[in-house]
């Protein structure tokens, strides 16, 4: 069973030729809205691969609520532990150029009223043989909260260090796996990314977790306290990268949730971000296991 705490937003997504520069307006293309929030997308994704996925969240009191929640709930996605706050439900802005590149700014909303109160309540009964997945879209008492009661409880804890906060050092050697992109993790070590293997393992030596780090179209990379390892990503073109860090989470997460080794659970997890890159939008983009299973076996 994995236990996704953390955010649910819907996304706000326009397209435009380049991204604006500081005080600049650029002309649009398209405008959309899809459900979002870095932990309702990696809930579905963990969904998707195949996990049994309970999502402790919290939504406002507007018509937001349901669009963001619609294909959490279409998916099966557990949501009993979801609290409605008397706000509004977090919006995500984000622009996405030619490229796929994409700048987002996210409104918390019904997310930064989440408390070490709703980790309490949301993760009661956590225990060994599960699995707790968090992010930073909430306040960091509450995920400070959620992974204290994974150690206490026995329970598996990885977080994603996106977005970057001031306190994410000192957060997560208070889980057992950490995953980060390279600049993240450049933030958490102190040291620039060309010194990313001499980093990753002096990072593991002084806190004696598990770092693994996402490198876009070069795969990822993990250290462990026995020791290195990388894995390759699916080759493709982009057409939006809003989606592929969260899907790749909640894709490991489910691997390792099932019992598979660290490196295949990356080479899944490798595989699902990079078809999340074909698709507009992160969760309408997340891949379902039968399509990773595809890629892996060889098959088009």
């Amino acid at each position: 069973m994995i236990t996704v705490f953390g955010s649910t937003n819907l996304d706000q997504v326009g397209t435009v030729g380049r991204l604006p520069r500081p005080g600049e307006t650029v002309a649009g293309g398209t405008f959309s809205m899809a459900p979002g929030g870095k932990g309702a997308n990696q809930a579905l994704a963990a969904r998707r691969a195949g996990a049994r996925v309970l999502h402790v969240s919290a939504v406002g009191a507007d018509a937001f609520a349901d669009m963001a929640l619609a294909l959490l709930e279409r998916d099966g996605v557990d949501l009993s532990r979801l609290r409605r706050a008397d706000t509004a439900t977090g919006i995500a802005m984000i622009f996405v150029d030619a490229a796929g590149e994409n700048v987002i700014a996210v409104l918390p909303g019904a997310n930064g009223t989440m408390s070490p109160e709703d980790a309490e309540r949301g993760l009661a009964g956590l225990g060994p043989g599960d699995t707790l997945l968090v992010q930073q879209e909430i306040p960091q008492p509450a995920t400070r909260r959620a992974l204290e009661i994974a150690r206490r409880a026995g329970a598996r804890s990885l977080l994603n260090t996106a977005p970057f906060l001031s306190d994410t050092a000192e957060l997560a050697p208070l889980a057992d796996i950490v995953v980060a992109n390279e600049t993240e993790f450049s933030l958490l070590s102190g040291r620039p990314i060309a010194a990313l293997d001499a980093a990753m393992r002096d990072w593991v030596e002084r806190t004696g977790r598990t770092i693994v780090v996402t490198l876009g179209p070069d795969g990822a990379r993990a250290r462990t306290p026995q020791g290195a390892l990388a894995v390759p990503a699916h080759e493709v073109t982009p057409v939006d990268t809003v989606g592929a860090g969260d899907t790749f989470c909640g894709y490991l997460a489910a691997a390792l949730d099932a019992g598979l080794s660290l490196e295949t659970a990356m080479r899944r997890a490798a595989v699902a971000g990079s078809l999340a890159c074909l698709t507009p939008g992160a969760q309408p983009a997340i891949p379902l296991a039968a399509q990773v299973d595809a890629i892996l076996a060889g098959r088009p």
